[in-house]
């Protein structure tokens, strides 16, 4: 996931039909410069999971572009997966960085400096913070400042992803601030245009920011 400036973190909808979705996140992937995709289905039994991964998993590494699978680093091992990305209620990080060996460890911090500190002693590749913004796609229990953003920017090497809520209209203080990368749902997937359009208009707000 190592880039210069600010990229797209693409996290996938709660819920898909993986083979057809594969098509339409292979266009979106076309469309601009995007990091990483992070599988994120909840609530789904571990063959529905193993058959996301492999449909999902070959779209994004064909096109160099980091595939993580939210809360499980045993399938990202097991499956291929360049990483796994895990919250506060999910896999302990010390765990799933002795899981996951060299493979990337993304870790949600929510607000909490404090959290950021602990996951980078723990082996963490990034660290999460927000919500940013309201967002429909999880309850909002914590709402972040950017300025937490410049904090770790300034005192930190370690990559940080602004998450929350964020779109092409919203996301130019997040890109000042120093988000390393900007995760989002639904401004690419929810998209009027199509993920595609979607993946075009927060490339060029944040290359414009």
């Amino acid at each position: 996931m190592a880039g210069d400036g600010c990229r797209l973190y693409l996290i996938t909808p709660p819920a898909f039909d993986p083979l057809p979705f594969a098509d339409l996140m292979a266009m979106a992937l076309d469309a601009g410069d995007v990091a990483c995709v992070q599988l994120r289905l909840k609530d789904v039994d571990d063959d529905a999971l193993r058959r996301a991964i492999d449909a999902l998993r070959p779209v994004a590494q064909s096109r160099g572009v980091a595939f993580l699978i939210n809360d499980r680093p045993d399938l990202a091992v097991a499956h291929g997966c360049d990483g796994a990305h895990v919250g506060q209620d999910d896999t302990p990080a010390a765990v799933a960085r002795k899981i996951l060996g060299d493979l990337q460890l993304g870790v949600t911090c929510h607000t909490s400096r404090d959290l950021a500190f602990e996951a980078g002693e723990a082996g963490a590749d990034y660290v999460a913070f927000g919500a940013f913004f309201p967002t429909t796609t999880k309850d909002t229990k914590f709402l972040a400042e950017p300025e937490i953003l410049a904090w770790w920017h300034e005192m930190m090497e370690l990559p940080c992803v602004a998450i929350g809520g964020i779109d092409a209209q919203n996301c130019a203080p997040l890109v000042q601030a120093g988000a390393d990368f900007l995760a989002v749902v639904g401004a690419v997937w929810n998209h009027p245009d199509g993920p595609a359009a979607g993946v075009r208009a927060m490339c060029s707000a944040i290359a414009s920011a």
